[in-house]
Protein backbone atom coordinates (compact mmCIF):
# COMPACT_ATOMS: atom_id res chain seq x y z
CA UNK A 1 0.00 0.00 0.00
CA UNK A 2 1.26 3.24 -1.18
CA UNK A 3 1.94 5.68 1.78
CA UNK A 4 0.68 9.15 1.93
CA UNK A 5 2.18 11.98 1.29
CA UNK A 6 2.17 14.41 4.41
CA UNK A 7 0.48 18.14 3.39
CA UNK A 8 2.50 21.02 3.87
CA UNK A 9 0.52 24.45 3.87
CA UNK A 10 3.91 27.16 3.11
CA UNK A 11 3.34 30.40 3.31
CA UNK A 12 6.42 32.78 2.72
CA UNK A 13 6.76 35.88 0.58
CA UNK A 14 9.98 35.91 -0.13
CA UNK A 15 10.27 34.47 -3.57
CA UNK A 16 13.64 33.04 -3.08
CA UNK A 17 13.44 31.47 0.49
CA UNK A 18 10.08 30.16 -0.79
CA UNK A 19 11.20 28.07 -3.93
CA UNK A 20 14.37 26.82 -1.98
CA UNK A 21 12.01 25.95 0.84
CA UNK A 22 9.63 23.81 -1.72
CA UNK A 23 12.05 22.10 -3.58
CA UNK A 24 13.82 21.07 0.01
CA UNK A 25 10.51 19.76 1.44
CA UNK A 26 9.48 17.90 -2.11
CA UNK A 27 12.35 16.03 -2.56
CA UNK A 28 11.95 15.16 1.17
CA UNK A 29 8.53 13.39 -0.54
CA UNK A 30 6.26 16.31 1.06
CA UNK A 31 3.36 17.29 -0.56
CA UNK A 32 3.80 21.80 -0.62
CA UNK A 33 1.35 23.84 -1.42
CA UNK A 34 3.13 27.54 -1.59
CA UNK A 35 0.92 30.95 -0.83
CA UNK A 36 2.72 34.21 -0.89
CA UNK A 37 0.39 36.33 1.29
CA UNK A 38 -2.17 35.38 4.36
CA UNK A 39 -4.94 36.08 2.63
CA UNK A 40 -4.29 33.38 0.03
CA UNK A 41 -3.15 31.12 2.30
CA UNK A 42 -6.34 31.08 4.18
CA UNK A 43 -8.26 30.40 1.34
CA UNK A 44 -6.68 27.47 0.54
CA UNK A 45 -6.59 26.45 4.10
CA UNK A 46 -10.69 26.54 3.87
CA UNK A 47 -10.74 24.66 0.80
CA UNK A 48 -7.55 21.75 1.68
CA UNK A 49 -6.70 19.88 4.35
CA UNK A 50 -3.33 19.94 5.67
CA UNK A 51 -1.30 17.95 8.22
CA UNK A 52 1.57 21.17 9.35
CA UNK A 53 1.52 25.06 8.44
CA UNK A 54 4.94 26.61 8.08
CA UNK A 55 3.81 30.40 8.48
CA UNK A 56 6.12 33.29 7.96
CA UNK A 57 5.18 36.37 10.66
CA UNK A 58 5.82 38.77 7.92
CA UNK A 59 3.60 38.38 5.35
CA UNK A 60 1.50 40.92 2.99
CA UNK A 61 -2.60 40.84 3.71
CA UNK A 62 -2.56 38.92 6.54
CA UNK A 63 0.59 38.17 9.04
CA UNK A 64 1.43 35.20 10.33
CA UNK A 65 -0.11 35.81 13.94
CA UNK A 66 -3.56 36.27 12.32
CA UNK A 67 -3.43 33.81 9.86
CA UNK A 68 -2.88 31.58 12.61
CA UNK A 69 -5.44 32.42 14.36
CA UNK A 70 -8.23 31.89 11.90
CA UNK A 71 -6.46 28.30 11.35
CA UNK A 72 -6.77 27.73 15.01
CA UNK A 73 -10.42 28.50 14.92
CA UNK A 74 -11.28 26.18 11.76
CA UNK A 75 -8.67 23.19 13.21
CA UNK A 76 -7.65 23.62 16.50
CA UNK A 77 -5.39 20.74 16.12
CA UNK A 78 -3.30 21.01 13.10
CA UNK A 79 0.06 22.05 13.69
CA UNK A 80 1.68 25.61 13.54
CA UNK A 81 5.43 26.26 12.99
CA UNK A 82 6.52 29.78 12.57
CA UNK A 83 9.19 30.77 10.22
CA UNK A 84 10.95 33.91 11.75
CA UNK A 85 14.02 35.91 10.94
CA UNK A 86 12.59 38.34 13.95
CA UNK A 87 13.88 37.61 18.03
CA UNK A 88 11.43 40.00 19.60
CA UNK A 89 10.01 38.54 23.12
CA UNK A 90 6.92 40.30 21.98
CA UNK A 91 6.68 38.33 18.96
CA UNK A 92 7.38 34.94 20.82
CA UNK A 93 4.77 35.43 23.25
CA UNK A 94 2.18 36.49 21.11
CA UNK A 95 2.98 33.03 19.20
CA UNK A 96 2.35 31.41 22.56
CA UNK A 97 -0.98 33.02 22.86
CA UNK A 98 -1.73 31.95 19.32
CA UNK A 99 -0.64 28.33 20.47
CA UNK A 100 1.94 27.45 17.68
CA UNK A 101 3.72 24.31 18.05
CA UNK A 102 7.31 25.52 17.08
CA UNK A 103 9.38 27.78 15.75
CA UNK A 104 12.13 28.26 13.50
CA UNK A 105 14.79 31.54 13.03
CA UNK A 106 16.06 32.35 10.06
CA UNK A 107 18.74 31.83 8.64
CA UNK A 108 17.95 27.92 9.31
CA UNK A 109 19.52 24.65 7.93
CA UNK A 110 17.51 22.45 5.21
CA UNK A 111 18.41 19.12 7.43
CA UNK A 112 17.49 21.43 10.87
CA UNK A 113 14.18 22.08 9.08
CA UNK A 114 13.30 18.45 7.92
CA UNK A 115 14.02 17.27 11.55
CA UNK A 116 12.00 19.86 13.23
CA UNK A 117 9.32 18.95 10.87
CA UNK A 118 9.33 15.39 10.84
CA UNK A 119 9.06 15.60 14.98
CA UNK A 120 5.86 17.44 14.87
CA UNK A 121 4.12 15.27 12.02
CA UNK A 122 5.25 12.07 14.14
CA UNK A 123 4.08 13.63 17.59
CA UNK A 124 0.74 14.70 15.88
CA UNK A 125 0.19 11.49 13.70
CA UNK A 126 0.90 9.13 17.14
CA UNK A 127 -1.87 10.94 18.66
CA UNK A 128 -4.73 10.03 15.67
CA UNK A 129 -3.22 6.35 15.61
CA UNK A 130 -4.83 5.26 18.98
CA UNK A 131 -3.92 1.54 19.49
CA UNK A 132 -6.28 -0.54 20.60
CA UNK A 133 -5.16 -0.71 23.82
CA UNK A 134 -5.90 2.98 24.38
CA UNK A 135 -9.18 2.78 22.83
CA UNK A 136 -12.15 4.37 25.08
CA UNK A 137 -9.79 6.17 27.89
CA UNK A 138 -11.71 7.91 30.53
CA UNK A 139 -10.38 9.57 33.61
CA UNK A 140 -12.57 9.73 36.78
CA UNK A 141 -11.47 12.23 39.17
CA UNK A 142 -12.95 14.43 41.97
CA UNK A 143 -16.06 15.35 40.24
CA UNK A 144 -14.76 15.50 36.62
CA UNK A 145 -14.16 12.78 33.92
CA UNK A 146 -11.97 12.99 31.14
CA UNK A 147 -12.80 11.10 27.93
CA UNK A 148 -9.23 11.25 26.69
CA UNK A 149 -10.52 8.37 23.58
CA UNK A 150 -13.30 11.71 22.74
CA UNK A 151 -11.07 14.46 23.88
CA UNK A 152 -13.91 15.45 26.41
CA UNK A 153 -13.74 17.52 29.83
CA UNK A 154 -16.87 17.17 31.61
CA UNK A 155 -18.18 18.31 35.29
CA UNK A 156 -21.73 19.54 36.92
CA UNK A 157 -20.92 22.32 35.31
CA UNK A 158 -18.34 21.86 32.40
CA UNK A 159 -18.63 19.98 29.06
CA UNK A 160 -15.73 20.98 26.98
CA UNK A 161 -13.73 19.88 23.89
CA UNK A 162 -10.12 19.70 24.13
CA UNK A 163 -7.22 20.51 21.79
CA UNK A 164 -4.61 17.19 21.57
CA UNK A 165 -2.34 19.22 23.34
CA UNK A 166 -4.10 19.73 26.03
CA UNK A 167 -5.35 16.22 26.12
CA UNK A 168 -1.68 15.05 26.09
CA UNK A 169 -0.83 17.30 29.35
CA UNK A 170 -3.94 16.69 31.12
CA UNK A 171 -3.13 13.19 30.42
CA UNK A 172 0.12 13.73 31.33
CA UNK A 173 -0.47 14.99 34.66
CA UNK A 174 -3.44 12.40 35.88
CA UNK A 175 -1.10 9.51 35.14
CA UNK A 176 1.51 11.35 37.33
CA UNK A 177 -1.43 12.66 39.92
CA UNK A 178 -0.18 14.34 43.55
CA UNK A 179 3.49 13.78 42.24
CA UNK A 180 6.06 16.10 41.37
CA UNK A 181 7.14 16.46 37.58
CA UNK A 182 9.78 18.55 36.54
CA UNK A 183 9.33 20.88 33.71
CA UNK A 184 11.76 19.16 31.28
CA UNK A 185 10.06 15.68 32.24
CA UNK A 186 6.84 17.18 31.32
CA UNK A 187 7.75 19.01 27.87
CA UNK A 188 9.82 15.92 26.81
CA UNK A 189 6.29 13.90 27.02
CA UNK A 190 4.16 15.83 25.56
CA UNK A 191 6.25 18.55 23.30
CA UNK A 192 9.11 15.95 22.38
CA UNK A 193 11.35 18.84 23.72
CA UNK A 194 12.49 20.83 26.33
CA UNK A 195 13.84 24.44 24.62
CA UNK A 196 12.87 27.11 26.59
CA UNK A 197 10.62 29.03 24.34
CA UNK A 198 8.56 25.63 23.77
CA UNK A 199 8.60 25.49 27.68
CA UNK A 200 7.20 29.10 27.53
CA UNK A 201 4.50 27.81 25.25
CA UNK A 202 4.04 24.84 28.02
CA UNK A 203 2.63 27.41 30.53
CA UNK A 204 -0.09 29.09 28.16
CA UNK A 205 -1.25 25.40 28.02
CA UNK A 206 -0.78 24.61 31.80
CA UNK A 207 -3.30 28.27 32.73
CA UNK A 208 -5.40 26.87 29.93
CA UNK A 209 -5.91 23.76 32.04
CA UNK A 210 -6.23 25.35 35.50
CA UNK A 211 -8.94 27.64 33.93
CA UNK A 212 -11.11 24.42 32.94
CA UNK A 213 -10.53 22.96 36.42
CA UNK A 214 -11.79 25.39 38.88
CA UNK A 215 -15.11 24.21 38.52
CA UNK A 216 -13.68 21.72 41.45
CA UNK A 217 -11.75 23.37 43.87
CA UNK A 218 -10.25 19.88 45.13
CA UNK A 219 -8.07 19.48 41.81
CA UNK A 220 -5.33 21.98 41.39
CA UNK A 221 -2.13 22.31 39.23
CA UNK A 222 0.30 23.31 41.56
CA UNK A 223 3.67 25.10 40.71
CA UNK A 224 6.96 24.22 42.24
CA UNK A 225 9.23 26.76 41.97
CA UNK A 226 12.43 25.68 40.27
CA UNK A 227 11.17 22.00 39.57
CA UNK A 228 7.98 21.81 37.25
CA UNK A 229 4.37 21.05 38.71
CA UNK A 230 2.14 18.58 41.15
CA UNK A 231 -1.32 17.67 40.25
CA UNK A 232 -3.23 17.77 42.95
CA UNK A 233 -6.68 15.97 43.88
CA UNK A 234 -8.01 15.79 47.44
CA UNK A 235 -9.71 12.78 47.63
Amino acid sequence: MKKRKIKILLVEDDPNLSEVIRDLLSITNFDIKLCRDGSEAYLLFKKFSFDICLLDVMLPKMDGFLLAEEIRRQNRDVPVVFLTSKSLKEDRIRGFKVGYDDYITKPFSSEELVLRIEAIIKRSLNKERLGDDEKEIVYKFASLTFDYTNMILKGAKLNLKLTKKECALLKFFLERKNRIVTREETLMAVWGTDSYFIGRSMDVFVTKLRKYLKVDPSVKIENIHGIGFKFDIKE
